[in-house]
């Protein structure tokens, strides 16, 4: 199969004067095969692949594939056959035109109706002699091409949200974790201190908080799972599945992008400038062609009241005294140098967010890094001394619960800056064109 660039030797395949048997064949040709691919995959496939996921732990192309493939199928995102048919009428001449005129009508008492009517029957038919047809038909494949790119880039835009909703999941189920380990830790700290209370060491208000902060732990956790189950269903409404997968915890804590150097712009980002310039570019020739005046020639005959029949013959051509298009060429050409600098610009805005995105990635995983290694270890260390400490009376509720929440508050933020980091790499790959040979637009030569 082709990607969507094979898409433009398709419109051009037969040059600019018509679209051609065999063009508007393979046209016709590449949309039932992408409907047959889309339905396939939609079918069953986009399920299989997303338990692979499941099992792989990481953000596999199945996933995007099928989401993408589903929106393709439900929403017609790309309608080939619209383009098909716009190529097709671009090409065809101005219909004749057949007209009738009654002469030397008599008045009322003047005497018979068919011996003095004079009846004139024409054929009309006005000569496109500008390359007209040729420069319609050009245009035409340019705003398939225009149709085809903006396509790509919402197909694009739409791979970044499945996998931000995939980070969102990830994240979700690392905040479990979280609620758990902190679900646990006023399990313990409750038992705890309830010993204390039970032989008169603490007193009972003592209790009563544990067991506040114990109820409080578990309403978290609880939440926590129900946001994890609304992330995975976010997720699946991709591709309109069931939410029976689970996500892994490596992909989440996998920052290995960061030491990847980024690629240049995605061309699908491009391609729309260069195509709305092709428009300009084939605008012009259409302006142009307009510009020279087509004639009209005539034919026909005449029935006069003796029964006696002749041919006319005629002709009529506009005089090109006032009205010379030059405006609407000028305005083409505009339109064009325009499209061109909107496409450099683009490129540099496009160029300096993508360096932005490789430093963030790399200051998000240092974070990420160091917060491991660095910080975790020390509040987890401080929570066994002050636990210790307080089982031997040396240190107070407060200093247990303080304890606590530094070593939740330090995973928390490692999930924030993953989760930032995860996002920021979305936004990375789209500008990319990361995936970009996922878009369900492969068709068949």
């Amino acid at each position: 199969g082709h990607d969507i660039r094979g898409q433009t030797h398709v419109f051009h395949a037969t040059g600019y004067d018509h679209l051609g048997v065999s063009a508007a064949d393979r046209l016709s040709a590449q949309v039932q095969g992408f409907e047959a691919r889309t339905a396939d995959l939609v079918q069953g496939q986009c399920r299989h692949g997303m338990r692979q996921a499941s099992e792989d732990h990481c953000l596999t192309r199945w996933v995007l594939a099928a989401a993408c493939g589903e929106y393709l199928a439900k929403n017609h995102f790309i309608d080939l056959r619209a383009v098909e048919a716009g190529v097709r009428q671009a090409g065809v001449r101005p219909n004749p035109t057949l007209g009738l005129m009654v002469e030397n009508l008599p008045t009322f008492g003047a005497g018979s109706f068919i011996d003095q009517t004079q009846t004139t029957l024409t054929y009309d038919q006005r000569l496109e002699r500008g390359g007209d047809r040729p420069a319609r038909s050009s245009l035409a494949r340019s705003e398939g091409l225009l149709v085809v790119a903006e396509a790509r880039v919402a197909q694009l835009d739409r791979l970044e949200l499945v996998q931000r909703a995939w980070t969102d999941a990830l994240a979700a189920d690392a905040q479990v974790e979280i609620a758990r380990e902190r679900l646990n830790l006023a399990e313990r700290f409750q038992a705890e201190v309830q010993r204390r209370v039970n032989a008169a060491r603490d007193p009972l208000f003592a209790g009563a908080r544990a067991e506040a902060e114990l109820a409080q732990a578990q309403i978290e956790f609880d939440q926590a799972e129900v946001a994890a189950r609304l992330a995975r269903i976010v997720l699946a409404k991709f591709w309109d599945g069931v939410v029976d997968f689970s996500v892994g915890r490596d992909a989440f804590e996998d920052t290995s992008a960061s030491r990847i150097a980024a690629g240049e712009v995605s061309p699908a980002d491009l391609e729309v400038f260069q195509a709305r310039r092709a428009i300009s570019e084939a605008q012009v020739r259409v302006e142009e062609a307009r510009a020279v005046a087509d004639p009209t020639v005539s034919v026909g005959v005449r029935h006069m009241w003796a029964n006696d029949v002749s041919l006319v013959f005629g002709g009529s051509i506009p005089l090109q005294r006032y009205d010379t298009n030059q405006g609407a060429i000028d305005r083409a050409r505009a339109e064009g140098v325009a499209a061109q600098a909107d496409m450099n610009a683009r490129r540099i805005e496009l160029d300096r967010e993508i360096a932005r995105l490789q430093v963030l990635l790399l200051t998000q995983a240092n974070e990420a890094r160091r917060i491991s290694e660095e910080t975790l270890p020390q509040a987890e260390r401080a929570v066994t001394l002050v636990r210790d400490g307080f089982a031997r009376g040396g240190f107070t509720y407060n200093d247990v619960m303080s304890a606590h929440t530094a070593l939740l508050q330090a995973r928390a933020r490692r999930v924030a800056v993953l989760q930032a980091f995860h996002n920021d790499r979305a936004r990375l790959d789209r500008l990319t064109g990361a995936h970009a040979d996922l878009l369900g637009l492969e068709t068949q030569p």
